[in-house]
């Protein structure tokens, strides 16, 4: 009658995204792409160890999508200036490590890139809390 418990999970994390989203300032949904990324990469690389291919290439490509047209796509090279042009390259080079580990099954090539994301998501959440810190 309601469908599986999988189902009704799955359609429950949706409402939970898309509220936090809808609810979420620039900063935060910044995070959220991070997360989102590193969650990607973590299924990737369990999809690689259970050499389950379809699962790996599909965790890999919404990891290459949340970098490439959610984080490098979100910079404002304007005011960024060459920070954001470091970092526009940064997103290159994990998208490309992210095509390697996939296409040879590299699971060190993932982890670089997990350890790169987590590092700028740290730094990125270091802003806020200064920024939120700070007198109006």
């Amino acid at each position: 009658m309601f469908g599986s418990s999988a189902n009704r999970a799955s359609a429950y994390a949706r409402v939970g995204v898309e509220t936090g989203v809808t609810a979420a300032n620039p900063h935060k949904l910044v995070l959220m792409l991070f997360d989102g990324a590193l969650a990607s990469i973590s299924v990737a690389g369990a999809a690689m160890e259970r050499k389950d291919i379809p699962a790996k290439g599909q965790a890999v490509s919404r990891a290459i999508e949340i970098i490439a047209n959610g984080l490098s796509a979100s910079l404002d090279k304007e005011a960024g200036g060459e920070l954001a042009f470091r970092l526009e390259a940064l997103y290159e080079y994990m998208t490309d490590r992210l095509l390697h580990a996939n296409l040879r099954n590299d699971a060190a090539a993932l982890e670089e890139v997990a350890g790169l994301l987590r590092q700028l998501r740290e730094a990125w959440e270091g802003i806020g809390e200064q920024v939120g810190a700070q007198p109006a």
